[in-house]
């Protein structure tokens, strides 16, 4: 009994799982032994001999990451995800998104966030209920589907900004900012505005951080963010002229239009809709405007 309780005490301290197994042997690397390659190989092994694939799948592409081998996880996770049951895939869609940002592949990463975006609109997202279970630091927390949204458009408004179309990115953190304003986004938001050369709206949204109006206003990265931001404004030159034509015009019609073609195809799901959708959709009229 006592080596027993010393076995179980040994699995949850170090977070590994019991058994012998291919997928417990290369957690026991991962986690107790620390080391990433052979752990790779292991859970490689895992996937073959068909041992916890979902878990296997995505806690080797993880640990690719980590070790500088993302665009060998992108692949993995294409070529192995069939394999994983229909409850893994929103899962690895996450891993995805992040793999994509580490690489570069912005088109890749702003075509994934959006399906995950059909997918809330439609019903479908959190295997159809209104929040799901995830993990961080060993920990459990809820998420709601109001909460995922805002993050898949923070997520995408960024991915928007790196290309450099701020007419889209300014777009959909407008929309963010509609389901749960943040002083974070506004900076980015103000940010978007500023490369425009809307300097008047750009100094109104940044004015909402510095008078903490919105919420994490008190966060020292975001007010140091937005002072900067002002302090770029003041460096403008005076009476300049602001642009007619912003960079990026056509993509954010284009992007709109698109949105307006899925929004007709999602009314047959309107039963479906989550509340937080039929809040926004007016943002979406005023876009069309």
């Amino acid at each position: 009994m006592q080596g027993s309780s010393k076995r179980e005490s040994f699995h949850v301290i170090h977070k590994v799982p019991s058994g012998d197994s291919p997928y417990v042997r290369a957690k026991h690397v991962q986690l107790v032994q620390k080391d990433p390659e052979a752990a790779i190989v292991l859970f490689w092994k895992a996937i073959n001999a068909g041992d916890r694939v979902d878990s296997a799948l995505k806690d080797m592409a993880v640990v690719m990451k980590q070790q500088d081998r993302a665009e060998e996880a992108i692949e993995a996770i294409k070529s192995f995800r069939f394999r994983c049951s229909k409850q893994a895939q929103e899962s690895l869609d996450n891993v995805l998104i992040d793999l994509y940002k580490k690489c570069g592949r912005i088109e890749e990463q702003i075509e994934l966030l959006k399906q995950k975006l059909r997918m809330i609109y439609q019903g479908e997202a959190f295997n159809g209920r209104p929040t799901k279970t995830a993990r961080s630091h060993g920990k459990k927390f809820q998420v709601s589907i109001k909460q995922e949204t805002f993050r898949i458009l923070g997520n995408l408004g960024w991915a928007y900004m790196q290309q450099e179309n701020y007419v889209a990115a300014e777009m959909v953190y407008r929309r963010a900012q509609m389901i749960d304003p943040d002083a974070n986004k506004a900076c980015n938001l103000g940010l978007c505005l500023i490369k425009q050369t809307r300097y008047d709206e750009a100094r109104s949204v940044l004015e909402d951080v510095l008078l903490a109006k919105l919420p994490g206003s008190y966060d020292c990265k975001s007010r140091s963010h937005a002072e900067e931001l002002v302090q770029e404004l003041d460096s403008q030159q005076p009476g300049q002229l602001l642009s007619s034509t912003p960079l990026g015009l056509s993509l954010e019609e284009a992007f709109v239009e698109g949105l307006d073609r899925l929004m007709n195809e999602w009314t047959p799901f309107r039963a479906r809709r989550l509340p937080i959708f039929e809040e926004i959709s007016p943002f979406r009229d005023q876009l069309a405007c």
